[in-house]
């Protein structure tokens, strides 16, 4: 792992909000925002990057993912900073493509330099493989730390039941997660407890959401997203807690759907991450994008006292 350029005293990271979360997930730009400031860990927004693809770029061409994100990774290089994302898709991704690329330059060089050749001509920096890919789940858990972030509760989580949702690619895109067991995570429940709340454990936390099967096996995919939803209710949770934007889409801005597709009524809240570990630091509600869900966080507010 490459060394890092982090001192204890102040975290800062080049930031990579990726595509969703400044559309149809406005929110989580918002609360990532919130969270950080409030954290005091500082984000230079890299305003020049591009979409990393989600996934489908390689179907076809994994060069062209690999040029696309090398460039991606290049911007954070140049400002000699780790790469943040708040998105499981995109550190899927562009952390995949970072491991992909840094054993090429090992073992063929000709490929890496290949890359470079065309970001010269667009007047880009090389990629170096200087830096690395980190979610804010792993910013959080392996630079801030946990006690750091227990220190910081202003209104502790007491009595609300999150039940996690890592999706796919946060977990077994990469072929080393330094931070947590794919199999078997507990980052995210680990959070949960720093900051008052109670975890829920359920079979689908870590499976897929459903979103890769929407746009062609559409009742497949709300089908597997009301399966986790009902899983998670079944265990007593106030709501699902996501790292992932597209997660999100497909479990909550969906979920009236989903709910038509079984044919049973839901309601259960889906939250970012940051926005329930901004609630915790005693963030307004109005900065974190709430009243953005489609299924209301009230429930969530009202047994918060917030």
């Amino acid at each position: 792992m490459p060394s890092s350029t982090l001192s204890p005293s102040i975290l800062k990271y080049a930031y990579f909000p990726g595509c969703v979360a400044q559309g149809a997930c406005r929110e989580l730009y918002q609360s990532t925002q919130a969270l950080t400031q409030a954290l005091g860990i500082e984000l230079v927004e890299l305003k020049k990057a591009s979409c990393c693809g989600s996934g489908t770029f390689k179907e076809d061409s994994q060069f062209l993912e690999d040029t696309v994100n090398a460039r991606n990774i290049a911007l954070a290089e140049s400002l000699n900073l780790p790469l943040l994302t708040h998105c499981s898709t995109c550190q899927g991704v562009i952390g995949h493509v970072d491991e992909r690329l840094k054993e090429r330059q090992t073992s063929d060089p000709a490929y890496v330099d290949q890359i470079n050749g065309l970001l010269k001509k667009e007047g880009c920096s090389p990629y170096k493989g200087s830096t690395e890919v980190k979610h804010l789940l792993w910013a959080i858990v392996g630079d801030y730390g946990l006690d750091a972030l227990a220190q910081k509760v202003t209104h502790k989580l007491t009595g609300l039941k999150c039940a996690a949702f890592y999706g796919c690619y946060l977990l077994r895109a990469q072929d080393h997660l330094p931070y947590d067991d794919p199999y078997n995570p507990q980052s995210m429940e680990n959070v949960f407890r720093a900051i008052g709340a109670t975890p829920v454990d359920y079979r689908g936390r870590t499976q897929c959401c459903g979103w890769p099967l929407s746009s062609y096996a559409t009742d497949q995919s709300f089908k597997m997203a009301g399966m986790h939803i009902q899983e998670a209710i079944a265990q007593g949770a106030d709501c699902i807690v996501t790292p992932c934007p597209l997660c999100h889409l497909n479990l909550d801005s969906r979920q009236p759907e989903v709910e038509k597709v079984i044919g049973q009524k839901l309601g259960l809240p889906v939250l970012h991450l940051p926005q329930l570990i901004s609630l915790a630091l005693g963030v307004d509600p109005k900065e974190l994008g709430l009243d953005r869900h489609i299924v209301s966080t009230r429930s969530v507010l009202d047994r918060l006292g917030v």
